[in-house]
């Protein structure tokens, strides 16, 4: 299995990502104090632009999960969250249009693998949408079963161990 990490992280890779990223912070994000925040960026990306259903957005394990926030001085533009009780479990990673191919993505995974490393999770998995794919097999992680359709939309099981 990949293990999760940015390929060729050596500081030569890594600083342009944080420096593509500047302006922009991750934190940990409390689901209720920050659910308005949470809400706009999926609701823009994927109820309004992918047109997933309200009901199937937000669900039960919600609450559950430890979820980060993207920050551009107060507003937000991306999102994720990690299910450590469903067996490391990230979703709902999104980020707002205008900030794409920016960074803001993998400081959203970055700071998803260091909830997971503290939580000492052998391994992350995801269901990667198909065209997001080629991002997650950036950050180590690798394709592990057939294609399927979720929420109407073609994705794919992604793993990636956790060093």
């Amino acid at each position: 299995m990949a293990a999760c990490s940015p390929k060729g992280t050596d500081r030569a890779t890594v600083a342009p990502v944080a420096e593509r990223a500047a302006g922009v912070i991750v934190r940990d994000a409390d689901f209720t104090a920050d659910f308005a925040n949470l809400r706009f960026v999926r609701a823009t990306v994927f109820i309004a632009e992918q047109n997933v259903p309200v009901d199937l957005e937000f669900d039960d394990r919600d609450p559950l999960c430890r979820h980060v926030l993207a920050l551009e001085g107060t507003a937000p533009v991306g999102t994720g969250r990690l299910d450590v009780e469903y067996g490391g479990k990230v979703g709902r990673v999104a980020v707002i249009a205008s900030r794409r191919r920016g960074g803001v993505g993998t400081a959203v995974m970055e700071r998803l693998h260091e909830i997971a490393r503290a939580h000492r999770l052998p391994m992350l998995w995801c269901h990667a949408q198909l065209t997001a794919a080629p991002f997650y097999e950036r950050l180590g992680y690798r394709a592990t079963g057939a294609v399927f359709d979720e929420a109407g939309i073609d994705h794919v099981r992604m793993e990636c161990g956790l060093r």
